[in-house]
């Protein structure tokens, strides 16, 4: 009765073998006592992380300020490398692109490279693939004038459901997409489940990265290059006084993060190459639309949100109030905070009552408190301050983004702050570009 209403730990170090950086596990904070007592300080990484998340060798981007001017270390960008450059994150629902348009093409290739940009951009835009189950460009997210490792361009973000890659594939080769000169990197599970294909459709050889790692190369770098990227929510319950603030993240460490794909993934990080992965959950976005899609019929994401913006969640879940006939003051819980979700369903007379919309509203508000419960009691345990949300099903859903700033703020009574991102789900796609040329 705590919810609002509305394996082992292993730290992750790269080794290089073969010319080849690969992950392995090493023992982290595990170890110790799970006793509150012993979490680590603010500002200070457990003893027993033993290395750096990120290979030590490599090429480093240093924002002078927090503006579009930069000072690069530059490697050379090797021809085995052409542009435009592409990034995915192959998750198990959603796939993730972004593509760098570089502004300035090689003077040597300069015709080729823009009738290169000209068709991609017009396969992205015009294919039926991306547009299918609510996927197509995210034009309000392109970023203008930033750096990736010396070059200046624009960065294009796409997303469609992984379900549909395979046709994706298909319509990129009958385009012709093989015989165009490009990079391509990618990032998540699906980096390998469709590795075999890439090559057999499109001739495209994946460059893969570590998940985690292109996750928060990607945040570091999309704050760094992108001045209102961060925020949070104030009175985030009354929509009256709700307002949406900038928050600055330029010094954030230590920070939680809470990966919300379709499962979850909770992240300590200690500093911009030191973390390690505390734990996460099965029930995430994906839980959110399976549970929908049998509830409702509803098909893609866009549709379960839609109708659960129109939905009343107590209709559906059993409150302090319906037990007690109003407020436990003794432990401070309000009477409309929920004691069972779904709790009223067990009666077929409330089951006669309930709408498409309203199964829609409580299943949202049920994943989200369970991330929510989670999230709180890790970034207790870790002696966080700022909980990070990012992830796609936070995409077109303020209203579990309200709910979590709400949750984070008042189950702390106060000492939390719950941050959230512009870019959502796309980091792990930006990460894989900014590594790139790096190893």
């Amino acid at each position: 009765m705590s919810q609002p209403s509305t394996g082992k730990n292993t730290a992750r170090v790269l080794q290089s073998s073969c010319g080849e950086w690969r992950s392995i596990d090493v023992p982290s904070c595990s170890t110790k006592s799970s006793n509150t007592n012993s979490s680590p300080k603010r500002g200070n990484p457990p003893d027993d992380i033993v290395d750096y998340a990120f290979p030590k060798k490599q090429l480093k981007v240093h924002m002078t300020d927090r503006t579009n001017s930069v000072t690069v270390n530059r490697r050379s960008v090797h021809n085995s490398c052409p542009m435009p450059w592409f990034g995915m994150d192959i998750g198990g629902t959603l796939v993730k692109l972004v593509y760098f348009e570089p502004h300035n093409p090689s003077p040597s290739n300069n015709f080729s490279q823009v009738q290169t940009l000209e068709e991609i951009e017009f396969f992205l835009k015009n294919n039926e693939t991306c547009r299918k189950g609510g996927g197509g460009k995210d034009t309000h997210l392109k970023i203008k004038n930033i750096y990736i490792h010396g070059n200046l361009g624009t960065l294009h973000f796409f997303h469609f459901p992984t379900s549909e890659m395979d046709m994706f594939l298909q319509s990129a080769k009958s385009k012709g997409m093989s015989l165009l000169p490009c990079t391509a990197c990618a990032t998540g599970g699906g980096a390998y489940k469709f590795e075999s294909a890439f090559k057999k459709e499109v001739n495209m050889d994946i460059h893969k990265f570590d998940e985690m790692d292109s996750l928060l190369r990607g945040i570091h770098y999309i704050d760094a290059n992108y001045q209102e990227e961060c925020y949070y929510f104030e009175n985030p319950v009354d929509d009256k006084f709700c307002e949406k603030k900038v928050f600055d993240f330029s010094s954030p460490y230590p920070y939680l993060v809470v990966n919300i794909g379709s499962g979850v993934s909770i992240l300590s990080v200690y500093a911009p190459d030191c973390y390690k992965r505390v734990t996460g959950s099965s029930l995430g976005g994906g839980t959110f639309l399976g549970l929908c899609s049998l509830l409702t019929g509803c098909e893609t994401f866009e549709q379960a949100i839609a109708l659960a913006e129109k939905g009343e969640s107590t209709k559906v879940d059993k409150l302090v109030k319906d037990i007690y006939g109003g407020d436990y003051p003794r432990f401070n819980l309000q009477g409309d905070t929920v004691a069972s979700s779904f709790g009223n369903m067990t009666c077929q007379e409330r089951r006669s009552l309930v709408s498409r919309e309203d199964l829609a509203r409580a299943t949202l508000v049920t994943i989200t408190n369970n991330i929510g419960s989670i999230a709180r009691m890790c970034a207790v345990n870790e002696g966080m301050e700022h909980v990070v949300f990012v992830g796609n099903f936070l995409r077109v859903n303020p209203i579990s983004m309200k709910l979590l700033a709400y949750a984070m703020d008042f189950w702390s009574n106060g000492t939390l702050k719950a941050l959230f991102l512009e870019h959502e789900g796309y980091f792990g796609a930006v990460g894989c570009v900014v590594q790139l040329l790096e190893t």
